[in-house]
């Protein structure tokens, strides 16, 4: 699996994502947009991300890219099935999905999402069934309970 995050805000979520990303074998981060990068632009480690990461963003190889479209464009070029995890009346639920061998996991902004940009890219829009009345997840929750399903 690779992950692309577009967008995400926190560094904490970041964080987390690689520490989950390394439990799950996730291939590649790739970090679009705003989403911060593991070291600031002097390449030194930055401590709200390391500190929930413990090390992961370490070993889990990881690219900075500005352009989300242009890159998921080039990822369908290779062969690349694309599923963005996003709340969408086009979305499918994320039991229904099946394994694929080579895919990339699309995650947006934690308020805004992926915009139809990126979602029109997207081989298939997929969502977790939510139960409650709130009917949303951290980031961070969403990419563990959807690299679970899609790696176990």
């Amino acid at each position: 699996m690779t992950v692309v995050l577009y967008n995400i805000r926190s560094l904490h979520n970041v964080g987390s994502i690689f520490r989950t990303a390394d439990a799950m074998g996730v291939e590649k981060i790739y970090l679009c947009g705003i989403t911060p990068q593991p070291v600031d632009e002097f390449k030194k480690p930055r401590k709200q991300l390391t500190k929930v990461s413990l090390g992961a963003e370490k070993y889990i190889p990881w690219e900075k890219v500005y352009s989300a479209s242009r890159l998921l464009d080039k990822l369908k070029k290779e062969n690349y099935r694309i599923l963005a995890l996003e709340q969408h009346p086009k979305s499918v639920k994320l039991q229904k999905v099946k394994k694929s061998n080579k895919f990339v996991l699309v995650l947006g902004n934690e308020v805004k999402g992926l915009p139809e940009s990126i979602l029109k890219r997207a081989d298939k829009v997929v969502e977790i069934p939510m139960l409650g009345q709130k009917e949303s997840l951290n980031v961070a929750v969403a990419f563990g309970i959807a690299a679970y399903h899609f790696t176990l």
